[in-house]
């Protein structure tokens, strides 16, 4: 989430009038994340009494043509009982609308915080959570394959070049170099795919106390390895900010959680620690080429890549894959 365009006030009220949502009280921008500009919204509500809404307005990252895949799903998933925000639809029945050339979206706030140090209790809630979503996708009919997969992480390694990772850290580009080549060659081919969330970060899951409330920011979804996405969560939920701690109470709640619900197959098992890998290398990659590339005055804050090249360290040390269970 960030705010790279901006919206008078007038242009705000007419778009949620657009929505029969109730007059605007209050429009804020949110600063947290890199791709697209996002708003909460207060509105008088339709009986008067007042509501909350998530304004989402597009950027160059996101594909419209993606739109109904992301929006679908959100409203597929709430359907099914699980705590994603539905999408609020327009007077005229539509999940979208346009603002110039760029779209927007309307979804449902949702109650709940966002933890920066979790507990075990929680890191089993979002393991179960997680795995529940899965299931509940699989009647999912959208396809979208993953924009931000393997041959996308080479992309972004070619465009920040030896140069541009050396700005960041000397030896950066060797990391990348010899990971990248390894990931390419062995990359698992043949494990069971689904509709994965592709971004379960701390911040794209709402708490309250123990109990996950929300799953929100799905706009990096599709389907892909499902093995996959517990990688992404592990590499994303198990670690200090910085990369430098691993938790193994946080790591092992998360894995039963997720397994108390869907049981990992011996095969899914095996292939985490190079899906861990890769996970650490998707994240490295985008936050290097944000590093490099963030437009200089958006209401945003850039990440450390360094923190994933860590955890991509901890991931390629063999003598951490028993963290698994292989």
């Amino acid at each position: 989430m960030a705010v790279y365009t901006q919206l008078g006030a007038e242009a705000l009220a007419d778009l949620i009038a657009a929505f029969g949502v109730g007059e605007l009280r209050s429009a804020k921008g949110i600063a947290e994340g890199v791709s697209n500009s996002n708003w909460l919204i207060d509105t008088a509500g339709r009986d008067g009494e007042g509501a909350r809404f998530i304004l989402t307005m597009y950027e160059a990252r996101v594909d419209l043509a993606d739109l109904p895949f992301f929006l679908g799903l959100l409203d597929h998933l709430a359907a099914r009982g699980c705590p994603v925000p539905a999408t609020i639809h327009d007077r005229e029945g539509k999940s979208f609308r346009f603002v110039g050339e760029k779209a927007v979206a309307l979804i449902e706030f949702l109650p709940g915080v966002s933890v920066s140090e979790p507990t075990p209790a929680q890191a089993r809630a979002v393991g179960e959570a997680l795995a529940r979503m899965h299931l509940a996708a699989r009647d999912f009919p959208g396809q979208r394959a993953n924009a931000m997969g393997l041959a996308q992480w080479r992309a972004f390694a070619e465009a920040c070049g030896r140069d541009g990772f050396a700005a960041i850290d000397p030896d950066l580009a060797g990391l990348v170099e010899r990971e990248l080549a390894e990931l390419e060659r062995d990359w698992p081919r043949d494990l069971p795919r689904s509709v994965i969330h592709a971004d379960l970060f701390p911040d794209n899951v709402l708490m309250l106390g123990d109990r996950v409330s929300g799953l929100i920011d799905f706009y990096f979804a599709c389907v892909d390895i499902t093995a996959y996405d517990m990688a992404v969560t592990h590499a994303a939920w198990c670690f200090d900010a910085s990369g430098k701690r691993f938790d193994p109470a946080i790591s092992a709640a998360l894995l039963a959680g997720y397994e108390g619900v869907r049981p990992l197959s011996d095969a899914e098992r095996a292939a985490l620690p190079i899906l861990a890998r890769g996970a650490a290398m998707r994240f490295l990659m985008t936050r290097a080429y944000d590093w490099l590339n963030t437009p200089a005055g958006a209401l945003v804050t850039r990440k450390d890549p360094l923190a994933f090249a860590r955890r991509l360290r901890f991931y390629a040390d063999p003598a951490n894959s028993d963290i698994f269970g292989t």
